[in-house]
């Protein structure tokens, strides 16, 4: 079973914090943490990782003895320093003494190649070398639909932002291939065989239910879930988004036969079926939340 605490609430600060006592990751006995957000662009939540979101998940982290925390990110429209800049990420970093990594700033040496059989990536992928040598790697992802083929952007398509668009010294451009492949839904839930995340914050305080990963039909969704099997975590998700009314791609047939979720259950990466996804509440009003979006979950 795929534990997946699910929090009723609009405030992500205390949000954040309940799903993440709720899920109980243990503790970090000191280790260096690499902290993935969605800094896909500088656009508001859920376009990007909300301060508060940001804020409490440190907060909890070295409340649960992490040691060194770092941030990267590689953005996926305009310049993931400027990105970082508009969103307040860099003062926010320093504040919170987080040291911070602008992916696409990295040299060759610092991205390490992924190949394996039956890969649909022609020429392998490359991910940054300090998510994969850290200790663990934490993800906090927004609830959104993706209208560039993606279907939806949750925590299985939140790891491309550790993928290089070119390694330096390489004329590859691997997020071209990405986003012109009749593929691409398979090949974000391969990028994921690089790394198991020790903890996954998904902040559903508002999604998209259409349009996306920028900009896109904003519906209160009011949910913060935590937990470390993105299958499940992205299975919930899409029941979320399936609640509020959504795009026909995601709202088409079971939601463990969507590309991303069935491609990531054939490579092991978490749970296999709904029935294997236990949703953790604390109170009432999370309780009856959950229990809609289960019944979304397992029909079909």
């Amino acid at each position: 079973m795929a534990k997946v605490a699910f929090v009723k609430t609009q405030d992500r600060a205390s949000g954040v914090r309940a799903a993440i006592e709720l899920f109980d990751p243990g503790t970090f006995g000191g280790q260096h943490l690499f902290l993935k957000p969605n800094y896909n662009s500088a656009d508001p939540t859920p376009g990007s990782t909300h301060e508060e979101v940001l804020r409490s998940l440190v907060g909890a982290l070295r409340e649960r003895q992490a040691g060194p925390i770092t941030v990267g990110d590689r953005s996926g429209m305009g310049s993931t320093r400027s990105v970082m800049q508009e969103t307040g990420l860099l003062e926010i970093a320093q504040e919170l003494d987080l040291d911070v990594l602008v992916l696409d700033e990295l040299d060759q040496e610092d991205w390490i190649k992924q190949q394996f059989e039956g890969s649909h990536w022609k020429h392998g992928f490359a991910v940054a070398r300090p998510a994969l040598e850290a200790d663990g790697i934490v993800q906090t992802c927004c609830l959104k639909t993706h209208r560039y083929g993606g279907h939806f952007t949750l925590s299985l398509k939140n790891s491309v932002g550790l993928v290089a668009k070119r390694v330096p010294g390489e004329g590859h451009d691997y997020m071209r291939e990405l986003h012109t492949s009749l593929h691409q839904r398979l090949m974000i839930a391969e990028i994921n065989t690089a790394y198991q995340p020790r903890l996954i914050v998904l902040d559903g305080v508002e999604a998209f239910v259409n349009g996306g990963p920028a900009k896109g039909q904003k519906v209160d969704a009011g949910v913060i879930l935590a937990g470390k099997d993105r299958i499940a975590v992205d299975a919930v998700g899409v029941a979320i988004l399936r609640h509020f009314g959504t795009t026909r791609a995601v709202r088409k047939g079971p939601i463990f036969q969507q590309a991303q979720i069935a491609r990531a259950v054939e490579l092991g990466l978490g749970v296999g079926s709904p029935s294997e996804i236990e949703l953790v509440t604390g109170d009432d009003e999370s309780a009856a939340y959950a229990a809609q979006i289960r019944e979304i979950l397992l029909e079909g």
